[in-house]
């Protein structure tokens, strides 16, 4: 069962966190929220039938989801809005890309106010500003456009991938000079569990070190071979790490899975049901 799977925190010092989370009087547990689904899953199914899609993640249980890939940029994003409250849906938070964030800025926020949104997730860098040079007009561009964002009314964080654990500028982590070089109260972060863990990242550290710029996490399991995995398949210990009091403060929980098998809709039950079960 999910809930007993302590050996396995992934990440250094993995081991220790969970030798001190059993000891610490101030580790209680925590209550995953709404359930979400982040539709990058499903992309190849909702691009073909968006409407049915939300339909049927409706009726497995999930009551908030993030967009993401699938082509919902061009789509209607009005009727979209429409879909979701007939289902008693909401899209707390929308994943746009940066050239569109920097390029298209109204755009991006109409198209988010439109679907519910109240934050937005800068979702992937592409290669070129993977690199320590690519990278540097990025970082120093995130509070300026968190700040525009926040006057159009709307929040805004970071979802990482492994790179940014993995890679270098000036001798640094790019996720520690995400941390340590933007605004606080600007900048908030979308932590991808599977992907930190991918690294080598210490799960549990980095979970305390980002506290209350945690907006919400992103659930993905890991197989032993480092695969993708549906929640509760895998290695990842989420409940130890949600029961964390530096995660106390995240209220969206998104179950995702790039590499879900066709046809996606028992995969994500199973993340669902596995997920749901941590209300403790």
């Amino acid at each position: 069962m999910i809930m007993d799977r302590r050996h396995v925190l992934m990440g250094l010092g993995g081991t220790a966190a969970l030798a001190m989370l059993g000891m610490s009087s101030g580790a209680t547990a925590k209550q995953v929220g709404a359930v979400g689904l982040q539709l990058f899953t499903v992309r190849d199914v909702f691009e073909k039938d968006p409407v049915g899609t939300l339909e049927k993640i409706a009726r497995i249980g999930y009551r908030e989801v993030e967009f993401g890939g699938g082509g919902y940029d061009t789509m209607d994003h009005a009727m979209l809005r429409r879909t979701l409250d007939r289902l008693g849906l909401k899209a707390p938070s929308v994943h746009i890309p940066y050239p569109m964030l920097t390029d298209r800025f109204d755009a991006a926020v109409t198209m988010a106010k439109t679907l519910g949104a109240e934050t937005v997730i800068l979702p992937w860098l592409p290669d070129e500003q993977r690199t320590e040079a690519g990278f540097e007009p990025v970082l120093r561009n995130l509070d300026p456009l968190a700040k525009r964002l926040r006057a159009a009314g709307l929040g805004f964080a970071y979802h990482n991938h492994d790179f940014e654990f993995t890679g270098r500028s000036k001798g640094v982590r790019l996720y520690d000079r995400l941390i340590a070089e933007t605004d606080p109260t600007l900048v908030k972060f979308e932590l991808d569990l599977y992907w930190a863990a991918h690294a080598g990242a210490d799960l549990p550290g980095l979970v305390k070190k980002l506290g209350r710029r945690l907006y919400s996490f992103h659930v993905k399991d890991m197989r032993a071979d480092r695969s993708m995995a549906a929640v509760g398949t895998g290695t990842i210990d989420f409940a130890a790490l949600f029961r964390l009091p530096s995660a106390a403060g995240v209220r969206h929980f998104f179950v995702e899975n790039d590499e879900a098998p066709a046809p996606y809709f028992p995969d994500i039950a199973t993340s669902y049901r596995n997920l749901a079960a941590l209300r403790f």
